[in-house]
């Protein structure tokens, strides 16, 4: 039997909508609300990441809030609306970046198992629950290998049923959710990226799914994780469109890995990342396994000072990892299908609610450029470098 996500979206949201009312008879331990606001100023000495940057660009910001109600001890609401500018890849509009109702099914002294249904956050890696909140990143920019800001949305969250089991040991804690969900595609840049092209037609969620086996020792001195997905998306083309409808699938494999002490801490992560378009035909048709990882080091000064250092790697196709099979083939700039990039970043945060943040990347390739910014049809330059600066504030 199919799985009827957009009622299963469709009735959450209606409860969460129907909150205000509910809250007001709520005491305060039952609801909670919270917001955060981030401006940033980017600055390129070539190509264009999140506006003009090449010009410097305030085209960069994220306003959100959030609230949490919680009637009983089984039973939660979550959800959280954004308004987020960053250039062509997002628009500013305000959206539901999650919206779902949590049910405990079973609570005991070692173990809790819940589902949550409705436009959950998707069990993407270690970032990507918190990756929205600019205070809960560990850089202005996160690794883009890993987690794509050109295609924020369709990595977020999903619409659809998601199981979590948690298990408590002595001094450590196994969590494990799969989650079976319809994707987000309202992201501009999902198309061109797929196609090299803007095309007339569009993608939409498929039946899809993801799971996520975390490990956390000692409360957070070391953790690892596992996530794997297979997500599918079927390309609807409209009436002139010289594309057949097919379909795209992506199935990322990402090892997940951290260790910390009080003044430091280490985290990488790899990914192996296999990507096929089907019935297309040919040239769109075919399989591609790429690779994708960056490792991370931290070192905390003080309470208020933090610094950092990265190297992160994108290779979209393994059999060609400088891309230039692919610009014999296609003519276009064979740089565009990888991407290495140095980032050295500090921060300061003045108190619990307020922060500013500078990070400097240094970068070869453009493997994770929004082609809506950058037009195949205009050269960009291998080599460049990106400053960032981002104020943020939080309650």
């Amino acid at each position: 039997m199919k799985l009827n996500i957009r009622s299963i979206i469709t009735s959450s949201i209606a409860s969460i909508i129907s909150m205000p009312a509910m809250v007001l008879a709520a005491s305060p331990q039952e609801f909670q609300l919270h917001g955060f606001a981030a401006i940033s100023y980017l600055h390129s000495d070539d190509n264009n990441f999140f506006g003009d940057s090449e010009n410097g660009s305030f085209e960069f910001y994220e306003l959100g809030l959030n609230g949490l109600w919680e009637p009983h001890k089984r039973f939660h609401f979550a959800t959280q609306a954004v308004a987020r500018d960053a250039g062509e890849t997002d628009d500013g509009n305000i959206r539901i970046d999650f919206a779902f109702a949590n049910i405990k099914l079973l609570i005991d002294e070692h173990y809790e198992t819940s589902v949550r249904l409705g436009r959950v956050v998707n069990p993407y890696g270690f970032y990507n629950d918190t990756r929205d909140v600019a205070a809960t990143r560990p850089s202005i920019l996160l690794p883009q290998s890993v987690y794509f800001d050109v295609n924020r949305n369709l990595a977020l969250s999903s619409d659809g049923a998601h199981l979590i089991h948690q298990h408590r040991l002595e001094k450590s804690d196994i969590t494990f959710q799969i989650g079976v969900f319809e994707p987000r595609t309202e992201d501009p840049d999902l198309e061109p990226a797929t196609f090299f092209q803007s095309v007339p037609g569009e993608f939409e969620g498929a039946r899809s799914w993801m799971a996520r086996l975390n490990y956390d020792y000692d409360f957070g001195r070391f953790r690892a994780a596992l996530t794997a997905a297979d997500i599918e998306l079927d390309y609807k083309p409209s009436r002139d469109d010289l594309l057949s409808p097919g379909f795209l699938d992506l199935r990322p494999l990402i090892f997940s890995v951290q260790y910390q002490q009080e003044q430091w801490t280490l985290t990488a992560e790899y990914v192996i990342r296999k990507t096929a378009l089907k019935d297309f035909g040919p040239p769109l048709e075919g399989d591609i396994e790429g690779h994708n990882f960056f490792i991370q080091g931290e070192y905390r000064l003080s309470n208020k000072w933090r610094w950092f250092l990265r190297y992160d790697e994108l290779v979209w196709n393994n059999d060609d990892p400088k891309g230039e099979d692919f610009e014999a083939a296609t003519g276009i700039q064979g740089h565009i299908r990888y991407a290495k990039d140095w980032t050295l970043g500090t921060r300061w945060d003045f108190n619990q609610h307020y922060m500013v943040s500078a990070e400097i990347h240094s970068i070869e390739g453009t493997g994770w450029l929004s082609i809506l910014e950058n037009p195949l049809t205009e050269p960009t330059d291998k080599d460049w470098s990106l400053f960032a600066v981002t104020f943020s504030a939080r309650f």
